[in-house]
């Protein structure tokens, strides 16, 4: 049970497609209960042979069930999704009754609806239910400041709960399921996120001579990766470099807003996906890593991107601390700076003075071959829960 899956793309999908391929190569049966794929704006951009039509069950690429349900067309705001999701999540409990009687029941988050009904459907159909974590929640919610008062207090709550009645809560970071532990549970276990290598090409080192520094940043708009810290340091830097910035988000109109006031050397491209994603990387001398470093919850977060720029072999910028910075210190794939400004504006002119400091020689791809390798964490999850199914251990 999903929020995301195909044909659209974030950062739920990519796990859930790369683990169910690997659930179907080993026999195993998939039902996934997801909306009908639709845009962020929750504007259908598919025709419906494609996204899919409420309550059918089609097949999937890979052999699965997708049974969809309907969404809301919402303004792309946080009270917009929760309703959305908040609708989604209420359909997709009869959806979930509608297919074969499963062993297991999975729900991921971040969506906290789904959650709820991932909970729900596990206690009527009685079967062990899988919490996959993807983003640290409730600490995030602390963080956000999300919800407040009386209803603060609950969500957490009621979180805790569902994390504690779990079977089994996964998480994708060594430092979230710390962090559970510390909290009492014990049905706990990480399989982080991964890459398929072999669909990501290496590219080759950036040029030595070149006149400008380009710097890429590829994801997700959102208040979680404070990007007006690299905005703001572009502008510093001025003509002898350029940000490339692709994705969306709730933030992306008040950050062109801001890239507009500063004159800042900034582009905004829309979400793209497949050999366009690679041409932006191809085109890039620094790809930017970040979350925001005023929310402890981010210190055991690690930016679904990370993985897949230590792939195609490019210097990272990261403004990040915890466990993703170790990442890229161990996989010794770029610098890590302080989410400050200027800060990011002298490592910028550093580069841009120096390209030599660009040149990262693959450490990155050796590290998510050895670490975050897709096939062997497929495997980890696919063992976890035939333990689970079956009743045996799994902590």
């Amino acid at each position: 049970m999903t929020h995301s899956y195909a044909p659209e793309h974030s950062p739920p999908q990519r796990r859930w497609t790369q683990l169910i391929k690997h659930f179907r190569s080993a026999g195993w049966d998939v039902d996934v209960v997801a909306p009908i794929a639709h845009a962020p704006h929750g504007r259908r951009t598919l025709p419906k042979r494609v996204a899919g039509r409420a309550f059918r069950a089609d097949t999937g690429e890979f052999g699965e069930r997708v049974r969809r349900v309907p969404y809301l067309w919402h303004k792309n705001t946080r009270l917009g999704r929760l309703v959305n999701h908040l609708f989604s999540a209420g359909c997709s409990i009869p959806a979930a009754r509608m297919g074969a009687k499963p062993d297991v029941v999975i729900v991921t988050v971040p969506s906290l609806p789904i959650l709820g009904a991932g909970y729900v459907v596990s206690r009527i159909l009685k079967r062990p239910l899988v919490v996959d974590m993807r983003d640290a929640w409730p600490d995030i919610a602390r963080d956000a400041r999300l919800v407040k008062g009386t209803a603060k207090s609950l969500a957490e709550r009621g979180i805790m709960a569902i994390q504690d009645r779990a079977d089994l809560v996964v998480t994708v970071t060594h430092g979230f399921a710390r962090t559970l532990r510390d909290r009492g549970l014990k049905n706990v276990a990480t399989v982080s996120n991964g890459v398929e290598l072999e669909r990501l090409e290496k590219l080759a080192p950036p040029p030595m001579e070149k006149h400008r520094l380009e710097v890429l940043y590829l994801g997700n708009h959102g208040e979680s990766q404070r990007l007006e810290v690299p905005i703001r340091a572009a502008a510093m830097v001025g003509d002898r470099m350029r940000l490339t910035m692709v994705g969306n988000g709730v933030k992306r109109n008040e950050l062109m807003e801001l890239a507009d006031q500063l004159d800042a050397p900034v582009e905004f491209h829309a979400p793209v996906h497949g050999p366009k994603v690679m041409d932006f990387y191809g085109r890039s001398d620094s790809c930017i890593v970040s979350l925001r470093d005023d929310w402890k919850s981010f210190e055991t977060t690690i930016p679904s991107k990370t993985y897949e720029v230590l792939s195609v072999g490019r210097h990272i910028t990261g403004i990040v601390r915890g466990e993703a910075q170790q990442i890229l210190e161990d996989a010794e794939a770029g610098h890590v700076v302080d989410s400050d400004p200027e800060a990011l504006a002298n490592l910028w002119r550093l580069l841009a003075d120096d390209r030599i400091q660009l040149q990262v020689n693959g450490h990155g791809r050796l590290w998510v071959k050895n670490n975050a390798d897709v096939y062997s964490l497929a495997q980890s999850y696919i063992n976890l829960l035939a333990e689970v199914a079956g009743g045996g251990p799994h902590r």
